[in-house]
């Protein structure tokens, strides 16, 4: 089995970054799913409810001097290098290729070279449709968030409204940054259809109730059912969570009590 790293080689991709296949697959009809950290933690809580709920298998492991310069320390005392991985499985109308991890690049270049990774690694799947996935911060809490989305084919703008995805001018404002924006600008060089799925979000906290928005549009767009359950009881404990920082921020605030000093000589 040829490692995925030395196909990549051999198509001049020369990059710091280290590409590990796991498992060799083949696949029918493919489609990506980036999900990695980013305002929320919404497209991460997502992909990683994918995996979990429908048992995909890692087949790449991604290391890269791009990744910010540190180990994880794992519950038994041992260390892992930080890094991305890829999954995949079988499940209904589509096999899926799934991008989920812990880190983006800490540079702009970066960002540009491991998009490019994402890319060739998705071509060599045969993957013609990417869904990258988000946040997008409002800076207030959501109690019913909206579904934004973005395409780099207008064709798929009246596609994405069917499943509850809204168009607005100028939002996001400020565009789309790291992996889930440039994926779709970079893909449609290559020419595979992209679309951005954002879940509006504070942007202060870890946000299971907009991943559930997020999700719920993805797999209507999927044709696939996936439980909800996980993501709905992190929600609820969130939202337990965000009840107490109202209760402490309404409570009043109590004056320091003036103490007299004057014997300290």
């Amino acid at each position: 089995m040829a490692n995925i790293g030395d196909r990549l080689k051999k198509r001049g991709v020369m990059v710091e970054t280290s590409i590990v296949q796991i498992k060799d697959v083949i696949l029918k009809n493919p489609i990506m799913i980036e999900g990695l950290p980013g305002v929320g933690h919404v497209g991460k809580l997502v992909a990683e409810h994918i995996v979990e709920e429908l048992g995909a298998d890692k087949i790449i492991e991604i290391y890269s001097s791009y990744f910010p310069p540190q180990v994880l320390v794992m519950s038994d005392g041992t260390v892992e290098l930080a890094k991305n991985e890829v999954y995949a499985c079988s499940s209904g109308k589509y096999d899926l290729l799934i991008l989920v991890g812990d880190y983006q690049s800490t540079t702009n270049v970066g960002h540009y070279e491991l998009t490019r990774i994402y890319l060739d690694i998705a071509q060599m799947y045969g993957v013609k449709r990417i869904y990258t996935l988000g946040g997008y911060g409002v800076g207030h809490l959501v109690e019913k968030p909206r579904v934004l989305g973005a395409v780099n084919n207008v064709k798929l703008v009246d596609e994405m409204k069917r499943y509850g995805v809204s168009f607005e001018e100028d939002e996001p404002g400020g565009g789309i940054i790291g992996a889930s924006g440039l994926l779709l600008g970079m893909g449609e060089q290559k020419g595979i259809d992209a679309v951005c799925i954002m879940g509006e979000t504070s942007g202060y906290l870890v946000d299971p109730r907009s991943a559930q928005a997020v999700l719920r549009s993805l797999s209507q767009a999927l044709g696939m059912e996936i439980d909800m359950g996980a993501l709905e009881d992190r929600a609820k404990e969130m939202e337990k969570i965000i009840a107490r920082l109202r209760e402490m921020e309404q409570a009043p605030s109590i004056s320091p009590i003036e103490e007299d000093l004057s014997y300290i000589g």
